[in-house]
């Protein structure tokens, strides 16, 4: 066993860790861990790869885990974590037996946990026996689905479509790629699929950043779902764009790409540097501003406003499995009204005739539908424009009976699936 192999699985230790115990995003304990940059880039693609894996089927390895126990009742946290980390390595990636199990013994050993070696070892062996054979009997989707979050799926979306989008959960979204021009050609560089809505979709693997066309600017990374907002505005050559809650910018470089004079405005100043790096390679200029958008007031009100409201991010669990086991049902509810004053906010910044985009990349109905409800109930100064399927390149699944675009994973399983998304147009009718 080599040093960097033990190493690697120390720093996932960490991670799990972080995650489930102190609530931190998994990519910025990733991007946090005072050894992550000692690695190989093969080992950190290995500690990324194990930890996601184990927040995506934590209910299943729980379950084999105490299944394998000589008594009732999970162990103590590291331990658990050790038993976890070995499990998802033996029954879900096809990581040798011997390595699995001797790393998580010697890692209990160096944890302070070396009076569990023995059962370590006893736990891991028993799933090297049957855990894939236990696994493959498992009810996947609903075992790593917490409990809340299924019963409001079910509740809203019905047990079919609750079923399809907690089977797309478990597996690893594709990379999807948005270019400034020529969508075909790129498309054959890049070895991808050209989606009906000019997305480009190509299988993961390998870092994104050695692709042809990154450093010269020619696309960017943008799930598929992600990229249709801001398709809503029409031709927006020369038009104003105020571009609330900016950050990353991948709607941003959007907006300047259709010909929008656009403002990207953003809370963190250190997320626009992000935009403003973005912007820069990809050769688009936009203007950026670190403020609050719930209070910020430019002046003159804009041609179009795209609102891309913080939110839960529960329609991103495939790339972002960690979601399932930070997130809670009074962060939903939290979220909730700080969207009702950030779209409140939004009405006063178009103009008349001008065009308002909501959307969140969350499936909870209290941050998408019910926003909507909430504002064309309060404000008469606006009116919902319903979306049609040619503006999404005939994906008419994608858009609700109210003409609003709800989608889910599961949608889409003959393009590959896509993230949860809502995304909702209003015309501004008066002063």
């Amino acid at each position: 066993m080599t040093e960097s192999t033990l190493a690697a699985r120390g720093i996932a230790l960490d991670l799990l860790r972080d995650v489930l115990r102190k609530n931190v995003p998994f990519d910025d304990a990733f991007d946090a861990h005072p050894e992550m940059a000692s690695l190989e880039p093969r080992d950190r693609g290995f500690v990324r790869l194990l930890v996601a894996t184990v927040l995506r089927r934590l209910g299943q390895i729980d379950a084999l885990i105490e299944g394998s126990l000589a008594k009732p009742g999970l162990p103590k946290a590291t331990v658990l974590d050790l038993l976890r980390l070995g499990t998802a390595q033996l029954v879900f990636l096809g990581t040798p037996p011997h390595a699995a199990v001797d790393t998580a013994v010697e890692l209990a050993a160096a944890r302070g946990a070396e009076p569990y070696k023995g059962l370590i070892n006893a736990v891991l062996r028993r799933i090297t026996r049957e855990g894939a054979e236990l696994a493959a009997a498992q009810d996947a989707g609903r075992l790593n689905t917490p409990d809340w979050l299924w019963l409001s799926w079910r509740q809203h979306y019905g047990l079919p479509r609750t079923r399809a989008l907690v089977e797309a959960h478990l597996h690893e979204a594709p990379h999807d790629i948005t270019v400034k021009a020529d969508a075909a050609g790129w498309a054959e560089r890049l070895e991808a699929r050209l989606l009906p809505t000019g997305t480009l979709r190509r299988a993961t693997g390998g870092p994104v950043t050695e692709l042809p066309g990154f450093e010269e600017g020619a696309w960017w990374v943008q799930d598929l779902a992600a990229s249709l907002p801001a398709k809503l505005f029409g031709d927006l050559t020369g038009r104003l764009v105020y571009d609330l809650c900016a950050a990353p910018g991948g709607k941003t470089a959007q907006l300047v790409a259709a010909g929008g004079r656009v403002v990207a405005v953003d809370r963190s100043a250190k997320r626009l540097e992000r935009v403003t790096q973005n912007l820069s390679r990809l050769n688009l200029e936009a203007e950026v501003v670190a403020a609050d958008v719930a209070t910020w007031n430019p002046g003159p009100p804009a041609d179009a406003v795209l609102l891309d409201a913080p939110c839960s991010a529960t329609g991103a669990i495939r790339r972002h499995p960690d979601i399932l086991r930070i997130k809670q049902p009074e962060d939903i509810a939290k979220l909730a009204r700080a969207q009702s004053r950030l779209l409140a906010h939004a009405v006063d910044l178009v103009k008349v005739g001008g065009t308002l985009v909501y959307c969140t990349c969350s499936i909870q109905p209290e941050e998408g539908e019910l926003q909507i409800d909430r504002i064309l109930a309060q404000d008469p100064r606006v009116e919902r424009l319903p979306v049609t399927p040619g503006e999404l390149g005939g994906l008419s699944e994608l858009i609700n009976g109210r003409g609003e675009v709800r989608s889910l994973p599961g949608m889409l399983p003959e393009l590959g699936g896509i993230d949860g998304f809502f995304v909702a147009r209003l015309r501004r009718i008066s002063e």
